[in-house]
């Protein structure tokens, strides 16, 4: 294969916010024990709620269906717990939705412990007879386990996964950037499991028809590139290491890097040939598939100077932030703000009694040193955002339209096309709330055009 230079190897713009990946990064992943009860969201994916399936005082089982939904563009919820269904009740997620739940409290035997880590991690991957596998198959098997992308976006996987002939694609981009400052979730993944990441990478090719597959991971993660190029060979795939630069994670920054091709603004990489897949929802699709294994169970980080014991944790869905925090030691007397996410793209979170999802990457723990404290200040034209943007936008600009609530205006600056990666915010020395600014113009177009 015949790589670019190593200059080509990212993207235009973009900036370096300080890594803080020394938390957590050498920390095993972690089994959390069984909690006493989890609220299993019916929306935790990009498309259709589900709707309960099982009634109030129902036993469930590991992996059991509590939620589905007709639509094709949705995901099934399953048990993370064995347990009893509860009354539905209602949860706020972090980025402000309420959604329903179905909480389940624990009652009869739990797979939990090292037993839980194997059957996520450990065992026999079979690497020959993957080509023999039925693509529809892999598809039907995604769609029964309720996979979704784990890297935040959490659009179904089995609609990723059938494309249509009208869009052939020739490669699958494998993501294990992880640029977001203090996450170490899919690093860890990759250093202990990086069978089953390219063995659902392997799918992932199947599925779709793609003869070419390239793991994309950032210079900053030595081990991980290590391990994996150490398994690669077998399979016949490709490790490409990318410069260690914010968003590099971002799909159509990564296509770009990796493969010099560029998705046009509104549309998916799908449109140039090429599906991206997150590391955990690969593994995920792996468990799917060769162990019928529905999606209960994440790898997230908890992490920063605001929690005692930062780790890396294999969490049921569903289980409360708190418990995540309390399962890394707890807050320090010091600790002022909780984000899930990372700093640069997650939520601030104000009730931490809501649920961890499918998509929940990690909660970044911040102490007051963290903070800044600066006033936000008028824009002083300086263009730092316009440099640092990676999609190419006016962030001041669509920002002023939204603040005045000059929608059509904040659209003809392609709004839409915004990534909310935060970059401009970051460079920003007015401090102005250009992400938040942005969301809104963006909430209200698709209000209007609705």
């Amino acid at each position: 294969m015949s790589w670019p230079s190593r200059r080509a190897r990212t993207f235009p713009h973009g900036v370096h916010p300080p890594e803080e990946k020394q938390f957590a990064r050498d920390v095993p992943i972690e089994v959390v024990p069984t909690p006493a009860a989890v609220a299993i969201p019916l929306l935790q994916h990009l498309g259709a709620p589900c709707q309960a399936v099982v009634a109030s005082r129902a036993t469930v089982a590991l992996g059991d269906v509590v939620g589905r939904a007709e639509a094709p563009v949705s995901a099934p919820v399953h048990a993370s717990i064995a347990g009893v269904v509860q009354r539905e009740s209602v949860a706020t997620l972090p980025n402000g939705r309420h959604v329903t739940t179905v909480p389940i409290k624990a009652a009869g035997e739990q797979l939990e412990g090292q037993a839980l880590y194997d059957a996520h991690f450990g065992g026999d991957w079979p690497l020959a007879g993957l080509d023999e596998i039925a693509p529809a198959e892999i598809v039907a098997a995604a769609g029964e386990a309720g996979l979704v992308g784990m890297g935040g976006a959490a659009f179904p996987t089995h609609v990723k996964l059938a494309p249509g002939p009208r869009r052939p694609v020739d490669t699958v981009l494998v993501n294990g950037c992880e640029c977001e400052p203090y996450l170490t979730a899919d690093e860890r993944l990759m250093r202990e499991a990086a069978l089953p990441v390219l063995v659902g990478a392997k799918l992932v090719a199947r599925a779709v028809g793609a003869k070419r597959i390239v793991v994309g991971i950032e210079a900053n993660k030595p081990e991980a590139i290590a391990e994996m190029r150490r398994v690669a060979p077998e399979l016949g795939i490709e490790v490409g290491v990318v410069a260690t630069k914010y968003p590099q994670g971002a799909e159509k920054q990564l296509v770009y890097a990796l493969l010099q091709r560029i998705v046009p603004g509104g549309k998916l990489p799908l449109d140039v040939g090429v599906v991206v897949s997150n590391v955990a929802t690969a593994a995920a699709l792996a468990r799917a598939v060769l162990r019928g294994a529905p999606l209960t169970h994440r790898v997230m980080t908890v992490a920063g100077h605001g929690v005692r014991e930062p780790k890396n944790l294999l969490v049921p869905i569903g289980l409360r932030l708190s418990e995540a925090i309390e399962a890394a030691g707890g807050l320090t007397d010091d600790a002022a703000r909780v984000i899930a996410g990372g700093p640069m793209m997650g939520f601030s979170v104000a009730y931490l009694d809501a649920p961890v999802t499918k998509g929940t990457s990690g909660l970044t723990v911040l102490a007051a040193r963290d903070l800044d404290a600066e006033p936000e200040r008028a824009c002083v034209r300086c263009g730092r955002c316009v440099d640092v943007c990676p999609m190419g936008l006016l962030p001041t600009r669509i920002a002023l339209a939204a603040r005045y609530g000059e929608w059509e205006l904040a659209g003809s600056y392609h709004a839409r096309l915004c990534v909310e990666c935060g970059c401009c915010a970051f460079a920003c020395p007015s401090r102005l709330p250009l992400v938040q600014l942005i969301r809104v113009a963006k909430a209200r177009l698709a209000k209007m055009t609705a």
